[in-house]
């Protein structure tokens, strides 16, 4: 179509801006612990695993994928929260597979996937993704996990997979977040860039220059559906 006549693919960011990872982790949580207010050992959680990224992309620890990081951080939350039994442990440290999708995701891709050639990229595992896609009802042509790089966002490395996945220029690649810092990684790596409000994303400041800005992912596809001439740049909000 004509309106996507700038772009091949849409690559699109999965935790914070598909699902809601941290009212996801916070469930998880009050299923495992009984506790109501959980929102403290939710922050740990992200905490601790935003430090092991951290200390991997600064060689301080060999590199180990989400699901690791994901098991170590809900050990040591378990642990704080009194949650001895190994089994209900085990089901918080695999939470990120059944994370709540908002409720505009799927049919987003839905509305796009006819048009373009639509991509998830994530800092989960590949097996997370594939978990976490099919209980969410996601029908991508595709997902691409950072661990094939052995790396996390922002690193170059998974943007730059992303475009040899995809096999086109990367100004021909539309990357979608609901993270402002998601977004000027991509922006660096030569991406076209489309930034989704979420309740729990990262949003722009003022000097942010993204091609495109959107209260949601059925939004912004319908706005990319209805164009014909105009270029991303000139979206009303862009």
């Amino acid at each position: 179509m004509a309106a996507f006549a700038e772009i091949d693919v849409v690559l699109l960011d999965v935790l914070g801006t598909l699902v809601d990872e941290p009212g996801g982790i916070e469930a998880a949580l009050r299923d495992a612990s009984g506790e109501r207010e959980v929102g403290a050992l939710r922050a740990r959680w992200q905490e601790l695993v935003e430090g092991e990224q951290q200390r991997i992309a600064e060689g301080h620890r060999a590199y180990a994928n989400g699901d690791v990081l994901d098991d170590e951080a809900a050990t040591a939350v378990a642990a704080a929260a009194g949650v001895t039994d190994r089994a209900l442990v085990r089901r918080l440290a695999t939470a990120a597979e059944r994370l709540p999708a908002w409720p505009d995701s799927a049919a987003g891709i839905d509305r796009l996937t006819p048009r373009v050639r639509v991509l998830g990229l994530s800092n989960a595992s590949a097996r997370t993704l594939g978990r976490l896609g099919a209980n969410a009802g996601f029908r991508w042509h595709g997902v691409l996990s950072a661990e094939t790089v052995r790396a996390y966002k922002p690193d170059p490395a998974v943007y730059r997979l992303a475009v040899e996945a995809s096999g086109c220029r990367p100004d021909r690649i539309l990357m979608v977040a609901a993270h402002a810092w998601d977004l000027r990684a991509a922006q660096a790596a030569g991406m076209r860039t489309a930034y989704v409000h979420r309740p729990v994303g990262d949003p722009p400041r003022d000097s942010d220059t993204f091609d495109v800005r959107a209260e949601g992912l059925l939004e912004l596809a319908e706005r990319l559906a209805a164009r014909t001439e105009s270029s991303l740049g000139e979206f009303p909000g862009g």
